[in-house]
């Protein structure tokens, strides 16, 4: 579903992003895992089309996201809060996007109610703007409407990180749901080895913008990565 072909990004004289190949089959629950500046934000960027490349491109579905908006249909992503209106209370937030996305608030209703555990009585009917919630609070608006309308492809950058230890569990398992379709296409992030390796069924490993490891997910999985971060 996702292809990258010779694939760079360069600011200034650096090379923050080096890919010769890359193929993400459609159905497939990807992770990517690298240390700060290892150039997994960079690669979700350029797959989105929000940064262009140095080189080389990135194909969605055959077709090259920097020359059509296709992509756009079936794509959807939360990868920090700018990705969210903060204006808008978490309702109005929903609504609008499902408005977008042909979805009748009845629907945007059902669609989220395996949130609400995720949610708890901390983001819907609290009358308070996006803005106005804990950062925590704030990510869990951002995913979930990530997941409205049931697209194609999710792109999740380091979905884990400020979740209390209740709700990753909770996402953990509506994200391994979601994988059982096999209609969905997920790419996620984290700097969480364990979550990481319990949701995903391929890792590849990013540092200083290269592939260094292509994993298809077993029990030895997080071992071996321990072991590699470990050097």
């Amino acid at each position: 579903m996702i292809q990258a072909v010779d694939l760079s990004k360069k600011y200034g004289g650096n090379t923050v992003l080096n890919i010769k190949e890359l193929i993400i089959p459609k159905g497939e629950c990807f992770g990517l895992v690298g240390n700060n500046g290892a150039g997994k934000t960079t690669l979700f960027n350029l797959i989105l089309d929000l940064i262009k490349p140095s080189s080389g491109h990135i194909l969605s579905k055959e077709t090259r996201v920097d020359q059509s908006e296709a992509w756009k249909s079936y794509t959807t992503a939360y990868i920090d809060e700018s990705f969210i209106i903060g204006y808008l209370t978490p309702e109005e937030y929903f609504n609008f996007l499902g408005n977008l996305r042909g979805i009748s608030p009845t629907r945007v209703e059902e669609e989220l109610a395996p949130f609400n555990a995720l949610f708890g009585n901390e983001v819907l009917g609290q009358k308070k703007y996006i803005r106005d919630l804990s950062k925590g609070n704030q990510k869990k608006v951002g995913i979930a409407a990530a997941f409205l309308g049931a697209p194609e492809l999710v792109i999740l950058d380091e979905p884990f990180a400020n979740l209390d230890p209740t709700t990753q569990i909770r996402l953990k398992n509506y994200i391994k749901e979601v994988h059982l379709d096999g209609e969905t296409t997920l790419l996620i992030s984290s700097h969480d080895l364990t979550h990481i390796t319990e949701v995903c069924e391929r890792i590849v490993v990013l540092s200083k913008g290269d592939v260094v490891k292509d994993l298809k997910t077993s029990e030895e999985t997080l071992r071996e990565l321990e072991t590699y971060f470990s050097v």
